[in-house]
């Protein structure tokens, strides 16, 4: 049996007066997701409880079977997985943004998409002006990027009490009430503040001005956490996977469980992704494992945007690229099911993660198909199959 997981970030939605009260998904011609619908069921999921942080970390542990409220320490630590960084027992990992604000308003909590080469000579000058030998700030990817706090070094002050709000729920909005908050959180704060001082007049932020790109302002940190301990998936379902994905969370949470990381060239976790580069590996790893997923981030940063025709065209290039050629190798094949799921709503209005259900596409052998004739949420919302909490969807997919 071969497994293929599809999801694509964020792509539960509301209906949108732009989309003549539709949502993107209802809106965008899928015909594959939609023939998916109709030969198989849909259904609708829960992957953030309420207690826990609506976004990416939690809802994609609990989409890949994981029980979050459990096993959820935070998002930068499944980052520096992704990194290679090791976390000792008493280390703590920070989500580290590199951001622009202006007047306390989060004008651009991507810093204007700032190159992986202007942010590590950035974090490279707020390396030298810190004077904790226990912080280590570690240079990513773009504007995603991480500090550690190495506990062997100086007890770390943060506990599982510390606040922190992720920078692209602040999109436009003041960020005066948002600031972390808890154990530790002045250390936090007070790094925040020193960088505005440490990158005011450094040359990547001239350089930038000067070619009209906002500059970064400061560093926004966010997501901490200590090392999470995650059940390989191989021990509990018996199965090798591979991952493919342009986003570090992913990549560090496939590392956890055991699986493969596949990297793709073309792959940016944005809009211009090579969404048929995507699709074509996922194909070619079928011989390679038994569960292949791929991971698109593009519907997410359409949303972060507010922009609903590019969250519309987006879902239509999954379809076109990954959904449709994936569906035709598996056909060749003997057996075989598919899961197209996003992780958690992205809402075009909020322009932000949000906790609720998503809905889910399930197809193959063994899944006697329902009424359903389209993938959307209202096709979900009418459908018997449910799961509050939604890491026992993983569990339905492989076993049911």
């Amino acid at each position: 049996m071969k497994y293929v997981i599809i999801i694509p970030d964020g792509a539960a939605d509301e209906p949108q007066a732009a989309l003549d009260g539709r949502t993107p998904l209802e809106a965008a011609q899928t015909p594959a997701m939609d023939a998916l619908a109709t030969a198989g069921i849909v259904g609708r999921a829960n992957h953030v409880p309420a207690q826990l942080p609506a976004g990416s970390a939690v809802a994609n542990m609990s989409l890949l079977g994981y029980d979050p409220t459990q096993q959820f320490t935070g998002r930068a630590p499944l980052e520096a997985a992704a990194q290679g960084i090791e976390l000792g027992p008493d280390d703590w990992a920070i989500r580290c943004n590199l951001v622009t604000i202006e007047d306390q308003v989060m004008r651009d909590f991507t810093a204007d998409h700032i190159s992986t080469e202007e942010a590590t000579q950035l974090l490279a000058a707020a390396q030298e002006q810190v004077d904790c030998a226990a912080l280590e700030f570690v240079p990513g990817v773009s504007y995603r990027n991480l500090l550690l706090f190495r506990g062997t070094k100086k007890p770390a002050p943060f506990t599982t009490d510390t606040r922190a709000t992720p920078p692209h729920d602040l999109t436009d909005r003041t960020v005066l009430e948002d600031y972390p908050r808890g154990p530790g959180s002045d250390l936090l704060n007070t790094l925040m503040e020193q960088s505005v001082y440490w990158f005011a007049e450094h040359p990547v932020n001239t350089a930038r001005r000067q070619a009209g790109k906002l500059p970064a302002t400061n560093v926004w940190l966010w997501g901490l956490g200590g090392r999470p301990t995650l059940e390989p998936f191989a021990d509990r379902y018996g199965l090798q996977g591979a991952m493919i994905t342009a986003v570090d969370l992913l990549r560090g949470l496939a590392g956890m469980i055991g699986w493969r990381r596949l990297e793709v060239p073309g792959a940016t976790g944005y809009l211009d992704t090579d969404y048929q580069a995507k699709g074509q590996q996922a194909i070619a790893a079928l011989d390679e494992v038994d569960v292949v997923c791929v991971h698109i981030e593009a519907p997410d940063e359409a949303s972060h945007e507010g922009r609903a025709e590019a969250k519309v065209q987006a879902l239509e290039e999954i379809d076109t690229h990954i959904v449709a050629p994936l569906c035709e190798a598996l056909a060749q094949r003997d057996t075989w099911r598919v899961l197209v799921t996003p992780d958690h709503p992205t809402f075009l209005r909020t322009k932000t993660h949000s906790h609720g259900d998503v809905p889910w596409a399930m197809a193959g052998a063994g899944i006697a198909p329902d009424a359903s004739t389209g993938y959307h949420e209202a096709a979900a919302a009418a459908s018997q199959q449910a799961f509050p909490d939604g890491w026992q969807l993983m569990d339905f997919f492989i076993r049911g």
